[in-house]
């Protein structure tokens, strides 16, 4: 960007120093640097040059380089160090190894890069970069490729083989279909043969895993660390990467740069031997690292520059030239308009050429005008040729974290944090991260799973086997009942079947016996109750309906700006939620709406602008929260928040004097306070409002009956926003919407750094390390013991292993004022590590928390490690999680399956899959109440849903009457199956059969069809007639036909007792038939048509056809 780069030019240390720097090998030093003055300084000298590498000491800083770079428009990449403490682990998340491979690639591909690291970036030995470039698989359309051998490669490369590929660093292999998900990339790649050729090449979406969009080519590079002892070589540095392009070096500070190197490489050796004194490591074993001081070495050797602020002493390093600049950095003006004012008309008449950058493109625009106003030379641009020219101020779209001025050439950068006093985000470029893909019950259903059949009730799913009946190949799904009685349904069926969910996993639900009435009665005892509950959830909907409430104006221009100001990128789930709501509220309606999503995906943002449209009509609101804790965070969230605006918030809790709390109550009645946060304590009768307009509730499921009582009373007229945690079904979700209005966030917020995950024994040295090294970046740790009766015990063994750190316990069974006074200390940052039982899973939001450690994670239920894992990782800094199992202990194989499976769920959200199930069924307990919970305990969930799902629509009227509630089969004889030599994957296979299943009109077959050619490359014959029959079940099961039974001779129809037809118009079908129908007046009534094949001639058509054209026939007969 030019209107960064040509004030430089004037400055003659600069132009110096850059002269120097394209003739000589060896380090400049230049001192006197401020802040972000060294980033711009390096853009300046670095301009030109392919390649960048920075070093810095640690890793936020390293993020701000990264993120003030990003700002001067240059393509840059964070190089995460290798972790040299934990890198033993069992298992490991591959999200640092990602970023690091993405920097990799890009300094192969070419490409212009700016890499970003700390100097133990460059500590690890890497494979040399020939061996690297042969580990690099390409691909194009049109070349040829040996599937076997890609497949080896894969392995060698560190891809794993799956089923299907939903996660970075797995392939998939399906016939002449391979899957991909590679590490650099933001989708997957499925590549399709034709023969050995490559046909085609498109990226697809993991979740639907449908194609996206053709490439030409795609580039693979390793998904493991290669190590180069495998390779029978000798590791390098990444200075040797950098070295092989034209490239400049920067170091950042160099006396910290020492102190961060050693200090890493002293807790590596302390590390190493204490475990070779534990028999850990064989005592002829090298050392994975490269001594700080070597490295310092080869960079003396490199072209580059170190940046300092001080000149140093250090003798270490030798320095070609010496440059001392002359830069300030900017005063903080702390949201004193006039002061800056004052400043810039003070640089006007001096000459400076003034550029403000704003991370908000309306707030820079608004800011230019109104700086135009004072009579400044003010105006915004976003020309990257645009030099500002002296006395002019130019406002850009940008962030720096401090502002930075040049005396002598007069020239200033002032930065959004300098005048407002904030320090702000930079909204980032969208991606979307992988979110893993919902439960959809059936891809993980395995043998031995309790399934519920709708019309037979609980058993145990037994597999799929082929069966063939009269000539014809037909897979069928064995469900075993109780005392051996094993029923056999067509894969067609599979739709009548549920997994059977329930919350209490551990409790063995009780087999059905097949042909008994138990089911029955359970069935229709639950039916009554979600009757029950579809009538008052219909009643309360129309009653609110009917009410008239406030009506709410069109967003204001400070609306607009408070928008502005939230510092992240709105999830597109957000920007939902937030316009729905904003309807509401502009309607004549009252409203009452639900907003669900997981902790930390975004709902108190939609709060805080209900919140704010609110008080800007001069309407008070109350934000009610379960507990004091959560008081206290929300309202300092809201005072952040709107401490620009004059808007007065209180809080009312036990952290409150009586004499605070009198005040406050005053003021309210008064209507001087805009905003009341608080506990049930601003339910009480003595709290008096003048004027309530909106009502949040938090956690609405964590209040007891008498709280909700008085709530109701303050419903009836009031704007009613619910928050929850509890992330509720989309199936439940479907079946409630138009009774409650719903907004769901299921999308991550946009710059959660995704949790590195290791799985270990349990190692004290290793949890020594681990809190050592989030004490040093003065973050604070979350240890979880399970134990109440020995906490104590733990909590004092970690304070014996880190005597420096101040270490607390908590656990449920505490007095309640402990418990909140230790979580009030651990908030405040008071307490470094908290030993605490699974209750810190819910609701607790501490960004300066970035590891967990979790104690005998093998007992823990998927879910419950994905809750605590959600604790971690709310900043922008790398977490970590720990999950410790007992040394030498033999895991039980559902445990070491279930750490195992963490390795996939390593990336951001990806739990959301595991612990989806149990949430939902949480879920239902939340939106419906406990008793609920009992009834859908005995049908199991799906069943549940569907069951109220047509409750609701019955009450509404919208529905079929309870007699067309039958199932229709279809049995016909042909093949109709999915082979092995199609789909090998059994769950794969029951997930397409479900799905096949479910197919209702032709549109949905298309689509269906599309996805099965995508996917799996041209269905053979038996599986398009599997579709086709699912298209004629439809048809019929709307002209009340129970069954279809089809042979080459014959076809019967077997009609619905109750069935809906007009029987006057039987005679004329059976005449329109010529014949070839019977109709049967038995129990059932059947129509019988027969095929005479000596009058098709040659080509007699198939059976599939001729059952359409009947069903075509029949339909005279629809009442």
């Amino acid at each position: 960007m030019d209107t960064f780069y040509e004030p430089l030019l004037q400055l003659e240390v600069f132009v110096q120093a850059r002269e120097k720097l394209g003739k000589e090998k060896g380090l400049l030093l230049l001192t006197g640097c401020v802040e972000s003055q060294k980033t711009h300084l390096m853009y300046g000298l670095g301009r030109g040059r392919r390649v960048k590498l920075i070093l810095t000491y640690n890793e936020l800083k390293a993020k701000e380089i990264c993120e003030e770079y990003q700002a001067l428009g240059e393509h840059v990449f964070y190089y995460p160090p290798k972790d040299f403490l934990f890198f033993h682990a069992d298992i490991q998340g591959n999200e640092l190894l990602r970023q690091r491979m993405t920097a990799t690639s890009r300094l192969l591909s070419g490409e212009p890069a700016v890499i970003v690291t700390t100097i133990d970036g460059c500590m690890a030995p890497l494979l040399p970069l020939e061996k690297l470039k042969e580990l690099i698989l390409s691909i194009g359309v049109g070349s040829v490729v040996e599937m076997d051998a890609v497949k080896k490669r894969l392995v060698r490369m560190g891809y794993e083989r799956t089923g299907q590929a939903e996660l970075p660093g797995q392939f998939a292999i399906r016939g002449g279909i391979l899957d991909i998900y590679p590490l650099t990339e933001e989708y997957p790649v499925r590549i399709e043969l034709w023969d050995d050729e490559v046909d085609s090449i498109r990226s697809f979406d993991a979740s639907s895993q449908r194609s996206m969009e053709n490439l030409e080519e795609i580039v693979l590079y390793p998904a493991a660390e290669a190590c180069p002892e495998e390779f029978r070589c000798k590791g390098v540095c990444l200075l040797d990467y950098v070295r092989a392009y034209d490239s400049l070096v920067f170091l950042d500070e160099v006396n910290r740069l020492f102190e961060r190197g050693e200090t890493v490489e002293k807790e590596y050796r302390q590390n190493f031997e204490n475990r070779m004194q534990k028999g850990q490591i064989t005592p002829g074993q090298a050392e994975e690292i490269f001594p700080c001081g070597q490295v310092m070495y080869w960079l003396e050797r490199m072209q580059g520059a170190a940046l300092g602020t001080l000149e140093t002493t250090d003798k270490r390093m030798d320095f070609g030239s010496r440059y001392r600049l002359d830069t300030r950095s900017i005063q903080s003006y702390h949201n004193h308009f006039e002061l800056l004012v004052k400043d810039l008309k003070r640089w006007k008449r001096e000459k400076y050429q003034v550029i403000l950058m704003c991370a908000s493109r309306t707030r820079g625009k608004r800011l230019a005008e109104e700086l135009l106003a004072e009579g400044l030379n003010a105006f915004y641009s976003e020309e990257e040729k645009r030099v500002v020219q002296p006395g002019e101020i130019m406002v850009v779209h940008g962030n720096v974290s401090r502002g930075y001025e040049y005396p002598m050439i007069r020239y200033a950068v002032l930065s959004e944090t300098d005048v407002f006093g904030r320090e702000k985000k930079q909204k980032k470029r969208r991606k979307k991260t992988y979110e893993g893909r919902k439960i959809s019950s059936f891809t993980d259903l395995s043998v031995g799973d309790y399934v519920v059949h709708e019309n037979h009730g609980l058993g145990i799913y037994r597999g799929i086997e082929k069966i063939t009946v009269d000539k014809t190949v037909k897979d069928y799904m064995k469900i075993e009942y109780s005392r051996g009685a094993c029923l056999y349904i067509l894969a067609t069926q599979l739709d009548a079947i549920q997994k059977y969910g329930s919350s209490d996993a551990a409790k063995v639900p009780r087999l059905n016996s097949l042909g008994g009435q138990d089911w029955k009665k359970t069935r229709s005892k639950v039916r009554g109750a979600v009757q029950e509950v579809a009538k008052d959830l219909v009643e309360l909907y129309a009653a609110r309906q009917s009410e008239k409430g406030y009506v709410y104006g069109p967003d204001t221009v400070w609306q607009k700006e408070f928008e502005e100001l939230f510092p992240y990128e709105e999830t597109e789930d957000q920007q939902r939620a937030i316009q729905d709501m904003k309807k509401d509220m502009e309607s004549d309606k009252i409203m009452d709406r639900l907003i669900c999503g997981d902790v930390g995906y975004g709902k108190t943002e939609v709060a805080i602008r209900a919140a704010f449209k609110a008080v800007q009509e001069s309407r008070q609101v109350v934000y009610l929260v379960p507990t004091t804790i959560l008081a206290q965070q929300h309202y300092n969230t809201f005072v952040q928040r709107m401490k620009e605006f004059p808007v007065r918030i209180d809080l009312m809790c036990r952290f409150r004097t009586p004499g605070q709390q009198k005040k406050t109550l005053e003021d309210l009645r008064k209507g001087l306070v805009d905003i009341l946060i608080g506990t049930h304590r601003v339910l009480s009768k003595d709290v008096e409002y003048k004027d309530l307009g909106l009502l949040i509730i938090d956690e609405e499921q964590r209040f007891g009956v008498a709280d909700k009582e008085k709530i109701k009373k303050l419903k009836t007229s009031v704007d009613v926003l619910a928050l929850s945690a509890t992330p509720i079904p989309r199936t439940l979700h479907m079946s409630l919407a138009g009774i409650r209005d719903m907004s769901v966030l299921e999308e991550p917020p946009m710059d959660r750094m995704p949790v590195q995950t290791y799985v270990c024994e349990y190692d004290e040295e290793m949890v020594r390390a681990a809190i050592h090294r989030e004490l040093n970046r003065e973050g604070q740790i979350y240890y979880v013991y399970n134990r109440v009766e020995s906490i104590g015990e733990v909590a004092h063994r970690i304070q014996e292993l880190v005597p420096e750190a101040h270490v607390a316990f908590a656990h449920g069974q505490m007095k309640e004022h402990d418990l909140e006074r230790i979580m009030y200390e651990f908030i405040q940052g008071d307490i470094d590590v908290l030993v605490s039982t699974t209750i810190i899973e819910t609701g607790m939001d501490i960004s300066n928390v970035n590891t967990i450690i979790i104690h005998d994670a093998d007992r823990m239920g998927l879910s419950q490690l994905y809750q605590l894992r959600g604790r971690v990782g709310r900043s922008n800094r790398t977490a970590y999680a720990f999950l410790l199992y007992k040394k030498d202990k033999m895991l039980k194989e559902v445990a070491e399956k279930r750490l195992h499976a963490i390795r996939e769920y390593s990336d951001l959200g990806s739990g959301f899959k595991i612990a989806m199930r149990d949430m939902e069924i949480r879920g239902v307990g939340t939106l419906l109440g406990q008793r609920q919970h009992g009834h859908m305990q005995a049908v199991g969930y799906h069943l549940y849903c569907k069951m109220l799902n047509e409750a609701v629509l019955r009450m509404k009227g919208e529905s079929k009457a309870a007699e067309e509630d039958f199932e229709t089969v279809a049995d016909l004889q042909i093949d109709a199956y999915i082979p092995d030599t199609y789909i090998k994957n059994e769950a794969l296979k029951l997930d397409i059969y479900r799905r096949i299943a479910a197919v209702e009109n032709e549109a949905e077959q298309e689509d269906m069809l599309e996805e099965l050619i995508d996917r799996f490359g041209d269905p053979p014959r038996s599986v398009l007639n599997l579709l086709e029959i699912t298209r004629l079940r439809g048809q019929a099961h709307e002209l009340y036909i129970r069954e279809i039974k089809g042979r080459t001779d014959q076809i019967t129809f077997i009609m619905y007792e109750k069935a809906g037809i007009d029987a006057a118009r039987i005679p004329e079908l059976i005449e329109r038939m010529k014949g070839a129908m019977v109709f049967r007046r038995s129990e059932p009534v059947q129509f019988i048509y027969t095929i005479n094949s000596q009058k098709a001639g040659k080509n007699p058509p198939g059976l599939l056809t001729v059952a359409f054209q009947v069903l075509e026939e029949m339909r005279i007969l629809k009442a």
